[in-house]
């Protein structure tokens, strides 16, 4: 019989690659499900999806950190409580994605798996929260961080777009994280469901980030050299320069220590998956 799988926040950028994943890898017994067929906040419409699935990847969460700060409860109602219902429900067969944003950036070595959490907005508060749920459910949190892909917005879609009509663009280097390509994390999130339900994955929390770590600047300039641009157009500036409502973490460097142990290789460096995705991400926009 063959593994059932239920992903939620299917239509987002991560959600659209683990269908791809699963499909390259001929798994069948798929539901997809965007926010329009699940209410991940619903307990009937959650109770009744979780039994048809023998593994739940949940990439469904609210993600404007910044709209966070003055609409918190709803965040949290979305990465919090609603993640508490997936894990009641899905206990070990939980595979949650969490974020850097559950710790305070302050750190200068790569955050191990264990660290406490120390959110610094109200969108890691939450997460941080849902972290918590899956956790007491013996599920499984892996934790990603400056994500991109081809789907949706993202850092790499908005340089390229801003390099077709500026001259230059200006970008802080006080910011330090791993760029992770959403399709390659989407892989790994496939390869460690499998691996848990065959046992070689103890429950507990994980980092699905790229090896390897740069600036905002550091990562926009890699994308122009990718493109063919001149990466001299781009010019390095501080977090002052950008108010945002949301305070961002400075260091956002994850460790990658647990994933021996499950025969699931870590992620590769940062710079290869950006030159591995490039082709994908300077074709047009996909619907």
């Amino acid at each position: 019989m063959p593994t059932r799988w239920l992903v939620t926040g299917a239509g987002g950028m991560l959600g659209r690659d683990l269908q791809r994943v699963l499909a390259a890898h001929d798994e069948t017994a798929v539901i997809a499900a965007g926010h329009t067929d699940l209410d991940i906040t619903s307990p009937a419409q959650v109770r009744a999806a979780v039994a048809e699935a023998d593994i739940v990847i949940n990439a469904a969460a609210w993600t404007d950190v910044d709209g966070a700060e003055t609409d918190e409860k709803q965040a949290t109602a979305v990465n919090g409580d609603a993640v508490r219902l997936l894990a009641s429900e899905a206990g070990n067969r939980l595979v949650h994605v969490s974020t850097d944003y559950v710790f305070d950036g302050s750190a200068r070595t790569p955050y191990p798996e264990d660290t406490p959490h120390q959110p610094v907005n109200a969108y890691g508060r939450g997460k941080a929260e849902g972290e918590r749920a899956v956790l007491a459910n013996g599920g499984y949190v892996v934790r990603t961080a400056w994500l991109y892909g081809e789907h949706g917005r993202n850092f790499v879609r908005t340089m390229l777009d801003l390099a077709a009509t500026r001259p230059h663009i200006d970008v802080v280097d006080d910011q330090e994280g791993p760029p992770t390509w959403s399709y390659a994390l989407a892989e790994q999130l496939v390869a460690l469901s499998r691996a848990a339900v065959d046992g070689r994955a103890a429950p507990g929390a994980y980092h699905g980030t790229a090896a390897g770590s740069t600036t905002w600047f550091g990562l926009a300039q890699a994308v122009f050299e990718e493109a063919g641009l001149d990466p001299a157009r781009v010019r390095p500036t501080t977090s002052a320069a950008f108010s945002r409502p949301a305070r961002r973490p400075a260091y956002s460097v994850l460790s990658h220590s647990r994933w021996p142990s499950t025969g699931v290789p870590p992620l590769p460096h940062w710079r290869a998956q950006l030159t591995e995705a490039m082709p994908r991400l300077l074709q047009p926009t996909p619907s």
